[in-house]
């Protein structure tokens, strides 16, 4: 499935991608940033196995996060992939201190599939397409350009965990120790939110946009994950709806199955919680009924990097968006869960 397809992102992937010129700097790193015995090494994905011999030089992201994962690590990705926000060289507001001072990366498509001729034009040594919906046959013309990291293996479109993307660039660029150490700084940082709010362990919690109705964002989801990771249950309801999907539509009919403890709206457009309420079959919920549902419009400081979690991000995200959390889960209608 084409993420340009799905709800929260569709509008905004429609936007043409910034940055057209290629770019033929060389990239914020050197070889012998790679650790020890680092080299050669395999990566296994979905369409096999890629063996790097050496540390890359020109990394081209195929994904559409990654680049965070490399800016982490001191690694400066010759071109990134425009999934939304049209930020310069897709870079989010939270990877600029990372970025410093190095040429920003050009910035390819994703509307109609991976822009195969474009990537050959950064003459790349690696590329990285982790969180992604890659092809078979997209692989193999890439893989006609330099060796190949694809998805996870087993996994849907999409459905890569932050951690993953993270220790996974780490093998491909040669810092597979430094990779794990901010996985597990950033663990840390969850971790340490969560112990703070005992009263999400165990409470359900969904992620769910307004788009074309209500779609319910799948458990391989990764903001289904995080609030996982804080203590909140995925429904088993919706884990049987959406086993292994992205996510999906509800029905009016089993709009219940979004009654669960702590909701968390994702919006299409410009309605709020109050026109989300409008709706008689919602507005009879006690997720609603005790204010226990988050919104997050277009405009909120959260909106992009719930959809974009990373070692980079997720400082700044846990930072805002627990409070709210925290102030869904309580049941009181009273206490406001919008942005301070």
């Amino acid at each position: 499935m084409r993420l340009s397809l799905v709800p929260f992102l569709a509008a905004a992937l429609l936007s043409a991608a910034c940055g057209t010129t290629e770019n033929t700097a060389s990239p914020g790193r050197s070889a012998g940033n790679a650790e020890p015995g680092a080299f050669p090494v395999t990566i296994k994905h979905e369409f096999g196995s890629t063996t790097i011999e050496r540390a890359p030089q020109r990394v081209v992201v195929v994904g559409l996060r990654e680049q965070d994962a490399l800016l982490a690590l001191g690694v400066v990705p010759v071109a990134t992939t425009e999934w939304y926000g049209n930020h310069p060289g897709a870079i989010f507001p939270w990877a600029k201190a990372a970025l410093g001072d190095a040429k920003l990366p050009a910035v390819l498509k994703n509307t109609d599939g991976i822009e195969i001729e474009r990537v050959a034009a950064q003459r790349p040594d690696l590329i990285l397409g982790i969180y992604s919906g890659m092809t078979k046959k997209e692989y193999d013309a890439l893989s006609k350009l330099a060796p190949v990291v694809a998805h996870p293996k087993g996994e849907v479109d999409y459905g890569s965990s932050w951690q993953e993307e993270t220790e996974i660039a780490g093998q491909a660029v040669g810092e597979p120790k430094r990779a794990h150490e901010l996985v597990a700084k950033t663990e840390q940082l969850i971790a340490d939110a969560a112990a703070a709010h005992p009263e999400f362990k165990g409470q359900t919690a969904a992620n769910v946009s307004d788009y074309q109705g209500i779609f319910v964002y799948g458990p391989q989801d990764v903001r289904t994950r995080m609030l996982e990771d804080l203590g909140f249950t995925y429904p088993q309801a919706l884990r049987d709806a959406f086993p292994n999907e992205f996510g999906g539509q509800l029905s009016d009919e089993k709009v219940d199955a979004i009654d669960v403890g702590t909701l968390v709206w994702f919006a299409d457009g410009d309605r709020t919680v109050k026109q989300l309420g409008a709706n008689p079959v919602y507005a009879k919920l006690r997720v609603h009924k005790e204010g226990r549902d988050v919104f997050i419009g277009p405009k909120d400081r959260v909106y992009e990097a719930t959809s974009f979690p990373s070692v980079l991000s997720m400082p700044g995200l846990l930072k805002e968006l627990v409070p709210r959390l925290a102030a869904a889960a309580d049941g009181d209608p009273g206490t406001p869960t919008d942005e301070r």
